[in-house]
């Protein structure tokens, strides 16, 4: 297998595999190292319902193996390969994984963004069975159900607005006293009827069944941090609105970034501070994260890459 590449795409969401099939049809013959979760976030999410072209909806990981197929189609490939290295201090840039380098002429960074969790076992047991990162990708599927919110901050405040107009009930859960989002966040979502608030609050587990073949979200078990009391309730969605990090430890002291850690493009661009370093999707992305912008941005990426390399030849 040929080592140096026009264009190495480290991801493989959306964007990353967009960005793919850009660079295959400029026959920049790109190359795909997939990273940890080839696919990226949608292959957590059951069912999109908001990507342009699926009018009856579409099972995220599916949506991704298409896009994926298209890409090589066109003759990208991919390997899912985790970059463990990278040298963009010389061109051609190094890219390593484990013991095996590669180089590339121009690179797009497509790594995403990860929710952050709670890391307890019952939650990744219900991910797209009930418990979601995503009130604006699912929130549709708890019409006239009881959903619960994990988060006290602006991103809580907004996904709990969202999710009022789906859900009959809606329960912030907070481990705190008080919220951290601003005033008028708070005062918006806390006068909405259909929002109640458990504060000093935290998920210990999430329950469920299993109902024709198909797991089920059917409730939680939340502990008082104050006096250890758990309480048991119904519900049939959790979210959580904790935040999301970037994934971009890779790239410290040397891409750019703001200070939640995204990567810092260009505006109106996808290019980084290193002439031939480009950014695509939710890497650079703390305010839309959606698939259909994230592919957008890829699409945007392996065009100024194409553009960046006819400028040097």
């Amino acid at each position: 297998m040929d080592t140096h590449r026009k264009v190495i795409i480290i991801g493989s969401g959306p964007a990353g595999l967009t960005a793919a099939l850009y660079a295959a049809r400029a026959n920049m013959s790109p190359l795909v190292l997939e990273g940890m979760q080839p696919g990226g976030q949608l292959t957590i999410t059951t069912e999109v319902e908001n990507f342009p072209g699926f009018p009856d909806g579409i099972m995220g990981p599916e949506l991704m193996d298409i896009i994926r197929k298209q890409a090589v189609r066109f003759g990208a490939e991919t390997e899912y390969e985790t970059v463990t290295a990278i040298n963009f201090s010389k061109r051609p840039f190094d890219i390593q994984v484990d013991e095996k380098e590669y180089t590339a002429d121009a690179v797009i960074v497509a790594t995403g963004a990860s929710a952050k969790l709670l890391h307890i076992p019952s939650e990744t047991e219900f991910m797209g069975y009930g418990v979601s990162a995503c009130a604006t990708c699912d929130g549709f599927f708890f019409k006239n159900q009881e959903v619960f919110i994990v988060g006290g901050g602006d991103t809580a405040m907004e996904e709990a607005n969202f999710l009022t107009k789906f859900a009959s009930k809606v329960t912030l859960l907070h481990r705190r006293d008080e919220f951290r989002a601003s005033k008028i966040m708070q005062e918006r979502v806390l006068k909405n009827p259909k929002v109640s608030v458990m504060y000093d609050s935290v998920v210990e587990e999430v329950l469920g069944e299993v109902k024709n073949g198909r797991k089920t979200m059917t409730g939680l078990n939340i502990k008082n941090v104050k006096t250890g009391k758990i309480t048991h309730v119904k519900g049939d969605g959790l979210f959580m609105a904790i935040g999301h990090q970037p994934n971009t430890s890779l790239f410290k002291g040397i891409l750019d970034m703001d200070p939640k850690e995204y990567l810092i493009v260009k505006p109106g661009s996808t290019r980084t501070n290193i002439p031939g370093v480009f950014a695509a999707g939710d890497v650079a992305d703390s305010y839309y994260r959606q698939a259909i912008s994230a592919a957008g941005s890829g699409c945007m990426a392996a065009i100024d890459a194409e553009r960046f390399l006819e400028a040097e030849e």
